[in-house]
């Protein structure tokens, strides 16, 4: 019988990832994780639930983050057996998040119900929060993502942040799964659907809220679109092609801000002909405008930096990448597990880290908060910038995820921060998804993947905070504790 539930379990987590982009079957979480929820609340014991939860985490993040199989495997040469391996492992170590929140919810001695509307999704969200910061980070997949940016519950991402999302689909998720241990079906589904309704009528009257508004004139940008395949992006007998080929792009465009993606030019800056550059600055400033490109920044000391630069009308300016991925940018306990690394085929893996106090810059007309790749997940991070600046603007090389399902996962992690901040979200990526994002996180227009593109708007501005950047996660991480202390006091009367 244990083990049915489990294979349940496991099952319920892989449906759930058909919630995220490129499925986006929103309400979908709702019901797996109100089965989750249910078998916590009825678990035999604590560790019962230790392993459902773990068993629920394992199938979520097998089918959720599979394309890291494809960055160790097809392209960074690790062998079969070994990518295959190291993927299951990461896997089962992000289903420890939900196996904790499962124990604790089994231990908190509470009835059902309330295991089941307050207990759990507290502990649901307290240990997403977790997960985006412990061992440097992994927030991907939060559930609050699911709800991005379509569903009425995404109205609280500019007040709560994606925790506070994740909130909402998990207090939804718990009346669910109480309302299910009721014996007279009418009366369970009443109180399943006034639950649903309550949260989404919330949610659409926050969506109808303009946290922040049009500053000063729009701006014209182009977004370029290389598509240089990552097997083909160190050759050295590829680097004159590259070259040409985004020259080409930039000279097409007549945009105010011309913008290139991460690690655009593949060599270090000083490595870049000076006359090349030139030319990129020329166009720009017969534009009256700026061009900004992603590129590597080696300082004399040898240290170098996963840097975006400018070039154009205004001075020079430059943002480098302070949040590095682990492995792939730089390398943890390197007396422990530098072999590991010694079998991947990833070029320049010990960058420095940018100062994480870094300013907008101030380019075309805009202030610009730069975040390069894998930086976006992280919320918090992004209001650092914020409210000097009216613009975001992401590179991302996700050549490194191949024809998986993660472009169209971080595009949907873009759209909740321009959601966040109330501000355009412009993405300038390698081989897709390159696309612009206005400030109500909708896709205004975007590049087909795989294909060498350039994506042209007219954007505006903006001004203005959202709570969320006023209060960052610290108002959702005090909605959870008062869940909790509430549960807990009523546990000891």
């Amino acid at each position: 019988m244990r083990d049915r539930f489990f294979l349940i379990a496991f099952l319920a987590g892989v449906l759930t990832v058909a919630g995220f982009a490129p499925f986006h079957a929103a309400p979908l979480p709702f019901f797996t994780l109100a089965l989750l929820f249910w078998q916590w609340a009825h678990a035999a014991t604590p560790g019962h639930a230790f392993k459902t939860g773990w068993a629920f985490g394992v199938g979520f993040f097998l089918a959720g983050v599979s394309w890291i199989y494809v960055s160790l495997h097809t392209f960074g040469a690790m062998p079969l057996p070994l990518a295959a391996a190291a993927t299951l492992l990461f896997c089962a170590f992000l289903a420890l998040f939900p196996a904790a929140a499962g124990y604790a919810v089994a231990r908190s001695g509470r009835a059902p119900v309330v295991k089941s509307m307050v207990i759990a999704p507290a502990c649901w969200v307290l240990a997403e929060w977790v997960r985006n910061w412990i061992f440097t980070g992994f927030p991907w997949n939060s559930v609050g993502y699911s709800q991005i940016p379509s569903s009425p519950l995404a109205g609280f991402a500019p007040l709560f942040g994606i925790y506070g999302v994740s909130l909402a689909v998990t207090l939804i998720a718990g009346c669910i799964a109480a309302a299910a241990r009721r014996q007279r079906t009418r009366a369970a589904l009443t109180a399943a659907s006034a639950s649903l309704l309550c949260y989404a009528a919330g949610g659409f009257a926050l969506k109808q809220m303009e946290w922040t508004a049009p500053s000063g004139t729009s701006t014209t940008v182009s977004l370029l679109q290389g598509n240089v395949s990552q097997d083909m992006k160190w050759r050295e007998d590829q680097m004159i092609a590259t070259l040409k080929s985004y020259a080409d792009l930039a000279r097409a465009s007549n945009a105010q801000l011309i913008v290139l993606p991460e690690t655009a030019l593949p060599m270090f800056l000083h490595q870049v002909p000076p006359d090349y550059l030139d030319l990129l600055a020329g166009h720009a400033r017969s534009r009256t405008g700026d061009l900004l490109f992603g590129v590597v920044e080696r300082e004399p000391d040898g240290s170098y930096y996963n840097a975006a630069i400018s070039l154009g009308s205004s001075p020079s300016q430059r943002y480098r990448k302070s949040h590095l991925v682990p492995f792939g940018e730089f390398i943890p306990l390197r007396p422990v597990l530098a072999w590991i690394v010694n079998i991947l085929a990833i070029p320049m893996q010990d960058f420095s880290r940018g100062a994480p106090g870094q300013q907008p810059l101030d380019i075309a007309g805009q202030r610009v908060a730069v975040n390069i790749c894998y930086e976006d997940v992280f919320g918090e991070e992004i209001i650092r910038q914020l409210p000097q600046a009216t613009l975001l603007v992401n590179i991302s090389n996700v050549a490194w995820f191949g024809r998986s399902i993660a472009p169209e996962q971080h595009l949907q992690i873009s759209q909740a921060r321009a959601l966040e901040t109330g501000r355009y979200m412009l993405r300038a990526t390698n081989t897709g998804m390159t696309a612009v994002i206005d400030q109500r996180g909708r896709v205004v227009k975007a590049a087909p993947q795989f294909t060498t593109a350039s994506v042209e708007h007219n954007v505006p501005g903006y001004q203005g905070i959202t709570p969320y950047v006023r209060w960052g996660n610290h108002a959702v991480l005090a909605i959870v504790a008062a869940m909790l202390a509430l549960a807990l006091s009523r546990r000891r009367r």
